[in-house]
């Protein structure tokens, strides 16, 4: 069975710091191109940030110089650090799994974590 747990989300202040957790069960961690994504509401699910299993990482340009994707393979986790956090970083943040760096998402999901950030 596959399984991707968020935690890391909660309430953080504009100018501060987060930083998302994402632990999978169930897949060859190693071999998949990992993915953050959010929604706030009323928006569409935009892709925050990826990296490759050789270890290449996308951004969207709202988040680039500000957060940091990286995947630790030996305990089959994927992070998500975010400093200089704004009030639109507000969103239900998810975990995607998927084979491919240039491909669009893959079938399997987090619950998501919720990040709000104060003004």
């Amino acid at each position: 069975q596959v399984q991707l747990v968020e935690s890391g989300g909660g309430l953080g202040q504009a100018g501060g710091s987060l930083r998302l957790s994402c632990a999978a069960s169930g897949i060859t961690f190693s071999i998949y191109t990992l993915g953050w994504y959010r929604q706030a509401p009323g928006k569409q699910r935009e892709l925050v940030a990826a990296i490759s299993s050789g270890g290449s990482t996308d951004y969207a340009d709202s988040v680039k110089g500000r957060f940091t994707i990286s995947r630790d393979n030996a305990r089959n986790t994927v992070n998500l650090q975010m400093n200089s956090l704004k009030p639109e970083d507000t969103a239900v943040y998810y975990c995607n799994v998927r084979r491919g760096f240039h491909s669009g998402p893959g079938a399997y999901w987090g619950q998501g974590t919720q990040v709000t950030v104060s003004s």
